[in-house]
């Protein structure tokens, strides 16, 4: 049914950006990939994909179980707000993605605007927080609990 989980390595790469699609952004197999017909993107985030990550606790980038520490990659936005949109990580997982889109422009993994930088926290614990029907960013997030370390 699903190829998850995939190491770092063999994740499908974008074919705009050359860079490796994680998980969470869908693959490129018919169980995951664009509802609409197009190829997989590491820019945006498939929301079902999301939602597997949060409720099975599993890896946004490689799809395998989460142990601890747990690593969350967004913008410095993002972390003053203690509100991801990325998935949880691996550590290593999140560190390999970090390397892979350093030099990528645009913005990607969800991100509605390029982020001026890249910031990486690690946690042993997480809240899956899903927008009220007020809100005006409609996409949910991770709220790290206690944040062991954060890397900018």
């Amino acid at each position: 049914m699903d190829p998850a989980p995939t190491a770092f390595a063999d994740l499908p790469l974008d074919p705009e950006l050359g860079a490796p699609v994680p998980f969470a952004c869908g693959t490129d197999d018919r169980y995951g990939a664009a509802r609409d017909g197009a190829p997989v993107s590491a820019r945006t985030l498939d929301g079902r994909r999301v939602t597997q990550c949060a409720l099975s606790r599993i890896c946004g980038v490689c799809g395998a179980g989460l142990g601890r520490p747990i690593a969350f990659l967004g913008s410095p936005e993002e972390a003053a707000r203690n509100a991801f949109h990325f998935p949880p990580a691996h550590l290593a997982c999140a560190q390999a993605l970090l390397a892979a889109y350093e030099r990528v422009p645009g913005a990607l993994l969800g991100q509605v605007e390029p982020p001026p930088s890249w910031v990486l926290v690690t946690t042993a614990a997480f809240e899956f927080v899903r927008p009220g029907r007020e809100e005006v960013d409609r996409r949910p997030t991770f709220a790290p609990h206690a944040i062991l370390e954060q890397v900018r």
